[in-house]
């Protein structure tokens, strides 16, 4: 049986509100879940304070997503961004991204080649211009 970590739409029309659930994969998105495990609010709400931007509320009961991400629930696109922003996962990173990071900080540069002396031809015998 898979199971995945995913979202489960509530709310009214143009006002979403999300559940994060895991549940078998083959079940609908609004089906009864395993367990819910925490809420998204996607909407922004303003800062407390009236100071500083506004944030989108996630709820989310961090032991429990630990536990089902350890025994292998797969989490959806969407939970793994949400995930990612909890600290619960790695980001996910574009193929952009990853080629970037294979990269060696350095070009590779052809290797130097020795300088002769002013004395000496290229076969190697020593050249003396004044005798």
């Amino acid at each position: 049986m898979v199971v995945r970590i995913r979202l489960a739409r509530f709310g009214k029309r143009n006002a979403p509100f999300y559940n994060i659930v895991v549940a078998d994969a083959r079940t609908a998105r609004n089906s009864k879940p395993i367990e819910v495990i925490g809420t998204y609010d996607p909407i922004p709400k303003p800062p407390p304070f009236g100071q500083g931007k506004p944030y989108k509320d996630i709820q989310l009961d961090s032991s429990r997503a630990k536990y089902w991400l350890g025994v292998g629930a797969q989490p959806s696109e969407p939970c793994w961004k949400l995930l990612s922003l909890l600290g619960l996962m790695e980001k996910k990173l574009t193929w952009q991204q990853r080629e970037a990071r294979e990269l060696p900080q350095d070009p590779i540069q052809p290797p130097k080649l020795p300088i002769r002396p002013a004395g000496f031809t290229v076969s190697g015998l020593q050249h003396n211009p004044g005798v």
